[in-house]
């Protein structure tokens, strides 16, 4: 097998493409909280309209990127449900919805009961090994 083709086997092996006869891919990108939060312009833009909402242009004038790359950052926000758009005239204002960022709230929980068992057992351990050492000497 050449490289060429063990590159394609891979990728489409890797992205799970399954093809049909006669039909369309479709690949469809799910979206959630961590990959909004993942980005520190979309964690900016959360910031930014935390504090009150926002027109697109408004947003952009924060960044020194152009208008249609803070649109695929709210874009993306929207997707994952962090920002809903509301239509006021000719203007397209941004709300923030921070109830969804419960789930990284709720994951960071999760970790931190787990870690904290974790460690709480290691020092157990940890202060068994001691006293075993301390007993033999």
């Amino acid at each position: 097998m050449n490289v060429s083709n063990y590159k394609k086997n891979c990728a489409i092996k890797s992205l799970h493409i399954y093809l049909q006869l006669n039909d369309c891919i479709i690949m469809e990108t799910r979206r959630d909280v961590f990959q909004a939060i993942a980005d520190p312009t979309r964690r900016q833009i959360i910031e930014m309209l935390a504090k009150n909402s926002l027109h697109l242009n408004a947003i952009a004038d924060n960044f020194n990127v152009s208008r249609q790359a803070v649109s695929v950052h709210v874009r993306i926000l929207t997707e994952c449900g962090l920002v809903i758009i509301k239509k006021q005239g000719r203007e397209r204002y941004c709300e923030v919805k921070l109830d969804k960022l419960n789930e990284v709230g709720t994951w960071i929980d999760h970790c931190r009961h787990f870690w904290t068992e974790k460690f709480n057992s290691l020092d157990k351990y940890l202060d068994k090994v001691q006293t075993t050492k301390k007993l033999k000497k």
